[in-house]
């Protein structure tokens, strides 16, 4: 074995020193097939390193730092375009950081206001028909899919000659997983080329007010939920919200959104 190990192979050890990596990181590594070791002592399963695998070593410890993905990293060090690998890992976090934010937000009106409360009013709705606009995708990203949803129903309705007659209506799931299934509807008395048609449940619905930004509006979802639990009220279908105000005209702490939710009427 000693035979083998040259001034050309390091030990894990010392290698691990010169990149700034532990021992246990670079096994880990060796185990995802990231940094395999220039050679391994079939007798000790010890673990050497040449000396030109320092730059990818030293670039493995440097762009997980920076919160890199280890899949991407695998990526880099294959040469699958660079620039293009680590400008998607930059748009996720720079998506993460906008939640992040949009989280402090709800925080601080939570840390002001308190844990939310809402005038709720039972309503009855007839059916309606529409024209919808749907898409799915990971719950992080429902504020982005019920954009993407609005933008192209709008712009179906304007080709076909109808603009919207009235308030678009945003459909959600009460109960949320990873995923969500978007649906965004708009008053459609005729076809509209391009969207499917639908028809907005009638009955009961129980409906509170929410003032300010979209991406709070789950603040009144809370306050609405708690008050069915406590009026004894089982809730059915899917949350709506109903966007009063027009939000190219209304500044985000004044857009006016109705968070309805149906129930479950006694027969």
């Amino acid at each position: 074995m000693l035979g083998r190990v040259t001034e050309a192979l390091m030990p894990i050890g010392r290698f691990g020193r010169l990149c700034r990596l532990s021992v246990k990181q670079l096994r880990h590594y060796d185990d995802l097939g990231l940094l395999r070791p220039a050679w391994v002592d079939p007798h000790t399963g010890y673990r050497y390193y040449r000396a030109d695998q320092t730059r990818d070593a030293l670039s493995i410890g440097l762009l997980r730092s920076l919160d890199v993905p280890l899949p991407a990293i695998g990526r880099v060090l294959a040469g699958v375009d660079v620039a293009a690998v680590l400008g998607e890992v930059r748009d996720r976090m720079e998506a993460e950081l906008a939640r992040r934010r949009r989280a402090l937000s709800t925080l601080d009106r939570v840390l002001t206001s308190g844990l939310p409360t809402a005038e709720v009013r039972l309503v009855r709705e007839e059916p309606r028909r529409v024209a919808v606009s749907r898409d799915a995708g990971a719950t992080t990203d429902i504020s982005t899919l019920t954009s993407g949803c609005v933008s192209r129903l709008v712009a179906a309705l304007t080709a076909a000659g109808q603009p919207p007659t009235g308030p678009l209506v945003g459909l959600f799931p009460l109960d949320l997983g990873e995923q969500v299934a978007v649906t965004v509807a708009a008053p459609a008395a005729e076809d509209v080329p391009g969207l499917p048609g639908d028809v907005l449940a009638g009955g009961v619905f129980a409906t509170a007010t929410h003032v300010g930004p979209y991406d709070q509006s789950a603040l009144t979802t809370h306050a609405l939920l708690a008050w069915l639990g406590e009026h004894g009220h089982t809730p059915v279908g899917e949350l709506r919200e109903v966007y009063v105000s027009d939000p190219r005209q209304s500044a985000p702490d004044e857009l006016v959104t109705q968070v309805m939710i149906r129930i479950e009427e006694a027969e």
